[in-house]
């Protein structure tokens, strides 16, 4: 893909941005790639904030049309971002996973968080407003998020936010027209082994047995049991 790079010094939201701003945009034949270096309002998904330090962290959206992907398949997009980012980032740092659907981790830390939004035609996709908050060169957190980790806590040197921001972008190419669903179970976090989640009947033990094309989470609990979830039915207990 060719990409058009829009930077800006701090707006409420990079999706927002993009959806505000789609004149500037609609004529383009290019993907579009805006970061930022302060976000008012990064947000994660449902009511959760993003805490990004200013000029410390790359936030950035991506407005896509993606071709000939059927509305059934959008979390093919999910599967495609999560591994462009957790493959740039392996040129840094090791021990990454994404942990089901697309957030990026560090051992047990979150390192990226993903928000896709999706405008559907007819029974295709036509945009894609992907936001991405990586956590780059914060050395402290002080909000109550669990457990945010950052590239600079990891390996104590700071890395280029630019040069990473256009590694995404070049891997995310590889990624968003193939088979991949191999390569994202791949990387799943716990994807090996029994571990604790809770859902609305309370806490067990279960391992991972499939990500379905519709992004369903299917578990197998330790009596055997299969489960399947849908984004926000089930929480992983860290």
């Amino acid at each position: 893909m060719e990409w058009d790079i829009i930077h800006i010094a701090e707006t409420d939201s990079t999706n927002h941005w993009l959806r505000e701003n789609r004149q500037l945009t609609a004529n383009s034949q290019k993907a579009i790639a805006v970061y930022a270096d302060y976000q008012t309002a990064g947000r994660g998904c449902g009511t959760n904030r993003w805490e990004s330090e200013r000029h410390k962290n790359l936030l950035f959206s991506l407005l896509l049309h993606p071709k000939q992907i059927h509305a059934s398949k959008q979390f093919h997009i999910s599967m495609a971002v999560s591994l462009a980012i957790t493959e740039a980032l392996g040129q840094y740092i090791g021990n990454l996973s994404i942990k089901w659907p697309n957030d990026i981790y560090w051992k047990n830390g979150k390192l990226a968080g993903i928000l896709i939004e999706n405008t559907l035609k007819g029974t295709m996709i036509k945009d894609s407003i992907i936001g991405v908050g990586i956590n780059v060169n914060q050395q402290h957190f002080s909000s109550d998020a669990p457990n945010p980790v950052s590239i600079w806590q990891i390996c104590e040197r700071e890395t280029d936010r630019k040069k990473l921001l256009h590694d995404i972008l070049n891997c995310l190419d590889h990624y968003l027209y193939h088979d991949i669903k191999q390569q994202y179970c791949a990387m799943l976090y716990r994807r090996q082994g029994f571990h604790p989640y809770t859902d609305k009947n309370g806490a067990f033990m279960a391992e991972i047995v499939d990500v379905a094309d519709d992004g369903h989470l299917l578990l197998r609990d330790d009596n055997g049991k299969e489960r399947c979830y849908a984004f926000k039915e089930v929480q992983f207990i860290i």
